[in-house]
């Protein structure tokens, strides 16, 4: 009986180890699968952040704009070429891979900043062209009416970035492409008299005026990546100049280091969009720059820029010394730049010019 009962509760015990060891097994099946899914999920999100993050190419503004032109039974007429441009431009921003970003509230699009930062760089641009188009471009006089689906349009670009819903952000930049539509069809129609354009030198003086000032900004911003002092010039060439405060002779500037991505992808995105931008202004100012000998000048301009557009070859940008072993990529966009900027400044001078 004493056998029996040893026999029994070997038996027992074995099958008890058994039952724990078939448990641990499950549970590590389990721990090996959901590691399988986690791991396939971030490798998923990985790629799609990849894929959405490929940057919109250049486009031929003059094929773009006759493409329109004929899909929509207009004529190509002056100011065709830049408003089509802008139209363009807009729709990329909405439509590209992914669509738009800056407000996207779920993963992978809510963990990347790279291609948001692109988005609002050029929605600046798109901005202060529509605005140029509303108060220059489409206007004879200071006096003159403004032009109503411009008026729409101008201040639909200038929602907030990054509204999800009610409403969206989305919703209300189509808004502003549909009034540009309208403004397009109405300046194409022949028996339309209050839709216009006028290719004056003013009015793409005015333009490079705010473009001047926003590359000014970019190239500023891109140099601080390193750090620099510089003398306060703020109120000098004018002795009889004030400020609201008093600020030190000399300042130094320096862009964190968790931000200098940012400042540098939205250069490239603001760059991107100025280049179809001034592409389009050689076309329908192509007889006022040719008669003020500045048809160089702006193509020089945009040659410089094009350099701000070549593919990038690191994972990340890389931000080395000033003379240091590795390179700095926002002080070669921030050079870049700033040689466009300067000819904007002699191109504005010979626009001046009687």
């Amino acid at each position: 009986m004493r056998l029996l009962d040893r026999l029994k509760s070997a038996m027992r015990r074995r099958s008890s180890v058994g039952v724990a060891e078939h448990g641990n097994r499950t549970r590590k099946r389990k721990l090996y699968a959901a590691g399988a899914v986690l791991l396939a999920i971030f490798l998923g999100f990985y790629a799609v952040s990849v894929y959405w993050s490929e940057e919109p190419a250049l486009f031929d503004v003059d094929a773009n704009a006759k493409a329109m032109a004929k899909s929509r039974h207009e004529k190509l007429v002056t100011g065709y070429v830049t408003t089509a441009t802008l139209i363009r431009v807009a729709n990329t921003l909405l439509d590209k891979p992914g669509g738009y970003l800056s407000n996207d509230v779920t993963p992978p699009s809510v963990f990347m900043d790279d291609m948001p930062n692109w988005e609002f760089g050029v929605l600046i641009q798109v901005r202060d062209l529509a605005r140029s188009l509303r108060n220059d471009m489409s206007r004879s006089r200071s006096q003159s009416l403004e032009d109503p689906d411009l008026a729409v349009a101008d201040p639909q670009f200038n929602f907030q970035n990054d509204s999800w819903m009610f409403p969206s952000t989305e919703g209300e930049y189509r808004k502003g492409i549909r009034a540009l539509d309208r403004y397009l069809a109405h300046l194409s129609d022949p028996t339309n008299q209050t839709a216009q354009f006028y290719a004056r030198a003013d009015n793409l003086r005015d333009w490079l005026g705010v473009v001047n000032k926003r590359l000014g900004n970019l190239s500023q911003r891109l140099a601080a990546s390193v750090g620099q002092y510089r003398v306060n010039t703020d109120l000098a060439n004018d002795p009889n100049a004030r400020q609201s405060t008093r600020s030190a002779g000399q300042l130094y500037t320096k862009t964190p280091w968790m931000q200098v991505d940012d400042v540098f992808y939205e250069a490239r995105g603001s760059t991107w969009a100025l280049i179809e931008f001034l592409k389009a202004a050689e076309i329908d100012f192509h007889g006022i720059l040719q008669k003020k000998n500045a048809l160089v000048s702006l193509q020089q301009i945009i040659r410089e820029l094009e350099v701000t557009q070549r593919p990038i070859s690191s994972p990340v940008v890389l931000n080395g010394d000033t003379f240091g072993i590795f390179a700095n990529y926002s002080l070669t966009m921030a050079s870049a730049i700033a040689r466009a900027n300067a000819a904007i400044i002699d191109l504005r001078a010979l626009l001046a010019q009687g």
